[in-house]
């Protein structure tokens, strides 16, 4: 039997170091997707909150039939004295109900998005604050008067812990009147806001967004 060839030895040789090293490649870079997955997990479950138990679907119609009954122009007054004017409508045949803040904050406007997905009655609120977190509706009192909403998750907040609205409950007391409140949650702490009175405004004194009022 003949010594080997050195030429075929050498590239023998280099046969397996390509190999090894393609090998270690791949082996790195399924590492770096396991990690870079796992960032992400990471990253998602810091911005969400658990996930809240949500009202059944039959309640979660009826309140949003009650989001609905709001269409038409409101004055409110919060506790701490400011005023703001605020317009509800249904569109988008129906299946969307759209609150227009024009007061709460000077110079800028706000909205407030209610709609039902899958048996879940949802909010996202557009906020001045830059973000808009995603609640969703999870309790309801027995006479069907207040609605409770909780966060769930949201747009621009990379985190729970940047300043975002947190939580809402709207209460009805009749048709033509309504409170809400909501929390403010940043670094870990949560705070209720002040409580604002609504007021449904007599269709004489309603106004068509962004029109100077009615004479």
């Amino acid at each position: 039997m003949g010594s080997p060839n050195p030429e075929e030895v050498s590239m023998s040789r280099r046969g397996r170091s390509w190999i090894a090293a393609a090998v270690l490649a791949a082996t790195l870079a399924s590492a770096a997707g396991r990690a870079a997955a796992a960032s992400d997990a990471m990253v998602g479950a810091a911005a969400a909150a658990e996930v809240p138990a949500v009202m059944d679907a039959e309640a979660a119609k009826a309140a949003y039939e009650r989001f609905k009954g709001m269409s038409g122009e409101w004055i409110g007054r919060s506790t701490k004295g400011w005023e703001d004017r605020t317009s509800w409508r249904a569109i988008a045949g129906g299946s969307v109900v759209m609150q227009t803040s024009f007061d709460a904050h000077p110079g800028e406007t706000m909205v407030t998005m209610i709609a039902l997905d899958a048996g879940r009655l949802g909010l996202t609120h557009y906020c001045v604050a830059g973000n808009q977190p995603r609640l969703v509706a999870t309790s309801c009192s027995a006479d069907g008067r207040e609605i409770r909403f909780t966060f769930r998750d949201g747009g621009n907040l990379p985190t729970r812990d940047r300043g975002h609205m947190d939580q809402a409950v709207y209460r009805f007391d009749g048709d033509d009147r309504m409170t809400s409140r909501w929390t403010w949650y940043q670094n870990g702490e949560e705070r209720w806001m002040e409580e604002i009175e609504y007021r449904r405004l007599p269709r004489a004194e309603t106004r068509v967004a962004g029109a100077a009022p009615s004479k």
